[in-house]
């Protein structure tokens, strides 16, 4: 998924940047966010730490009244989205952090792809949460997760954790864009966040009250959770995919493009 197809280069000439250089100046971002996330403590707790320690909470302090032995199975679907979220959240901060500090500027004095320094904060985005679902996963197990999914099943697990994460990690960059600073992209993604609460995440959206079950079948999280509850316990998956793929790529798909756009008038 890319900003563009042809991406715009801070160089003062006007010609357009070989794929060698895109793909050099990428990873050189790539590197940069990289780096970044392992010396900031705080991220590090929010997109690894935190996933973990709301998996024990749910399923050792709320787990005995929501569904007993069994609730672990239901609500690791539910934790490894809302990890996403939380990993791709600090992308925005990120983003906002480099408009304000002025380090866009000092960039274009260079010969850097612009679109590489998107580029590099979503795909540490990606890593970030590579890392944290992993986590997730094995302490899950170890809190006696049991999935029942073949070797395709967990094939097509990472390829909708994998649409997912880049899908939520660009309309993270984009939210990093339209606020500008920090605390403001802080606020707009803790806003974001409680959209798994109002999902199937955690509880069957059928136990909710009438108003709150439309919300939850008609946002995109649900049919994602649902297809990953699925196929990891191995029962039917019907609708929820198909569903959750369009939603991942209308929501993808537009955040890249909002991403070009914004970040041509912040940086023009």
């Amino acid at each position: 998924m890319t900003l563009s197809t042809t991406p715009i280069s801070f160089s003062r000439n006007n010609s357009a940047p070989t794929r060698p250089r895109l793909v050099s100046d990428s990873l050189q971002m790539v590197g940069r966010s990289l780096r970044h996330t392992v010396r900031g403590v705080e991220t590090l707790l929010i997109s690894v730490m935190l996933p973990v320690i709301l998996l024990l909470l749910f399923v050792y302090v709320f787990g005995g009244a929501l569904g007993g032995e069994d609730y672990v199975d239901y609500v690791v679907p539910g934790i490894i989205v809302l990890c996403a979220g939380f990993g791709a959240s600090q992308t925005a901060v990120s983003v906002a952090t480099d408009l304000s500090n002025g380090i866009i500027g000092r960039f274009r004095t260079m010969s850097i792809v612009s679109s590489a320094v998107l580029t590099g904060h979503v795909v540490a985005s990606v890593a970030r949460n590579v890392v944290a679902t992993l986590l997730v996963f094995a302490v899950a197990f170890l809190a006696g997760f049991r999935p029942d999914a073949s070797a395709t099943g967990w094939l097509a697990v990472a390829g909708m954790l994998l649409l997912f994460v880049v899908a939520i990690s660009w309309l993270s960059a984009a939210l990093g864009l339209l606020a500008g600073n920090p605390e403001a992209a802080n606020g707009v993604t803790f806003a974001v966040m409680f959209l798994p609460y109002l999902s199937s995440a955690f509880v069957p959206i059928e136990t909710m009250p009438v108003v709150l079950q439309a919300i939850s079948r008609h946002q995109p999280l649900t049919p994602v959770i649902d297809t990953l509850r699925a196929l990891l316990l191995g029962t039917p998956v019907g609708d929820s995919a198909w569903q959750a793929v369009v939603w991942m790529l209308v929501i993808g798909g537009g955040s890249a493009a909002m991403c070009g756009w914004l970040f041509r008038r912040r940086t023009a």
